[in-house]
């Protein structure tokens, strides 16, 4: 699959919906064993807007923000600061270089094949008493990726998109994070939450999805405008019929699996 060009602003146009998430996963974390002025990772920080919530949360906090996007970057780093900066990392490879009290990842972990294999490298790296979070979606096999999935492996699609997206086990269940998580000295805590988020305006789904999952094709079809307004028109008439729109706009259930490993003091 290739990397996926990133538009910030089309990201944050469901901004609010999108951190929710996050923040019910900061409410997890307990208070690492520096504070308030811990050493703090962000992986696959984004565009910086829940970055700042850590920030906001432990002030004296060293902080840094991760991502391997340039695009990304770009808009975070708006919100650098003296205790608060941005560098560029990949997760399937990146190695802490020093320890961290917490180490989270927040809708990341799901663009990175096999990153439960990464969790060791992580935790050795969490001093004792600190904590490794993350939140990924667990909406794989909802119309919204379905859809997206069969249209792009398509006879009409295929020989431009086949291999551009993501499968569908991108993400495990979270009995598989529960076991990548539990081990002597660490204590895991795995829940999942499906949120009914109720999204205003005409073909809301498709505008979300246009920030996160379906980047890999605009990325693909990039150099002929034709083909990406066609697969659109495709895709959007597809998720009319899964998502209608009701009195007071469309619901869109999103399913997301969280997870908090605590390292023992």
């Amino acid at each position: 699959m290739t990397a996926p060009t990133w538009d910030p602003q089309q990201y944050l146009r469901h901004a609010d919906h999108r951190t929710r998430p996050f923040r019910d996963l900061l409410a997890r974390i307990a208070e690492p064993p520096v504070a308030p002025a811990p050493r703090i990772a962000d992986l696959g920080c984004g565009a910086g807007n829940v970055t700042v919530l850590l920030a906001d949360r432990w002030p004296r906090a060293r902080i840094t923000g991760y991502d391997n996007s340039p695009q990304m970057l770009e808009r975070a780093r708006a919100h650098a600061g003296p205790l608060l900066d941005f560098a560029e990392a990949d997760a399937a490879t990146w190695t802490p270089g020093e320890p961290y009290d917490l180490i989270v990842s927040n809708a990341l972990l799901q663009w990175v094949p096999d990153h439960i294999a990464r969790f060791p490298v992580w935790l050795d790296a969490i001093t004792p008493g600190g904590t490794f979070a993350l939140q990924v979606p667990g909406n794989f096999d909802r119309p919204s990726h379905v859809l997206m999935r069969e249209l792009a492996g398509s006879p009409r699609w295929r020989d431009r998109l086949g291999g551009v997206l993501r499968h569908g086990d991108a993400v495990p269940g979270p009995a598989a994070y529960l076991d990548a998580l539990t081990a002597p000295g660490i204590t895991a805590d795995v829940w999942e939450t499906t949120y009914l988020h109720l999204l205003p305006g005409k073909d809301p789904v498709l505008d979300w999805v246009k920030g996160t999952g379906l980047r890999p094709v605009l990325t693909a079809l990039a150099d002929d405008p034709g083909a990406c307004e066609a697969f659109l028109a495709d895709y959007r008439d597809l998720l009319r019929t899964a998502y209608p729109e009701g009195p007071y706009g469309t619901v869109f259930p999103f399913r997301r699996i969280f997870a908090v490993a605590r390292k023992e003091t």
